[in-house]
């Protein structure tokens, strides 16, 4: 199987294990992917996250997390930057998403980060998810 969008195959396995209510999914690894669900991670849109295999066929298995009503934490998990179509922004444009209540992942020269670290710190950057 050839994928040509690892990360938005990333989100599609996050977002479809979700909504049927999975404890956990298992996604092949890189460490791109490994960055953007440790930023998942911290802001607390996933439970946890860990990394297992040997180094020819790492995997991540990402603990999901819910509301007391079995609901997932995310309503929205989109992938924003596509191959064929890169969408870079400045740190000066960067907003809030939803008042607050939402974030962009971005790649900056600093490493993948949230939208708030990445305009406190001054970077701008490729946007590579929305969670809101």
């Amino acid at each position: 199987m050839s994928l040509n969008d690892s990360i938005a195959d990333m989100l599609t396995r996050i977002r479809n294990a979700s909504l049927a209510k999975h404890a956990n999914v298992v996604i092949p690894h890189s460490r791109l992917k490994e960055s953007i669900v440790s930023v998942l991670s911290n802001e607390g849109f996933i439970r946890s996250y860990e990394v297992s295999g040997d180094s020819f066929r790492k995997a991540l298995v990402v603990t999901l997390k819910y509301t007391e009503d079995r609901e997932p934490i995310f309503s929205e998990l989109a992938r924003v930057s596509k191959p064929g179509r890169r969408l870079y922004i400045p740190h000066q444009k960067l907003k809030p998403i939803k008042q607050g209540a939402g974030m962009y992942v971005l790649s900056t020269p600093k490493g993948v980060m949230k939208d708030e670290d990445a305009r406190k710190l001054g970077l701008g950057g490729e946007i590579l998810c929305q969670v809101s």
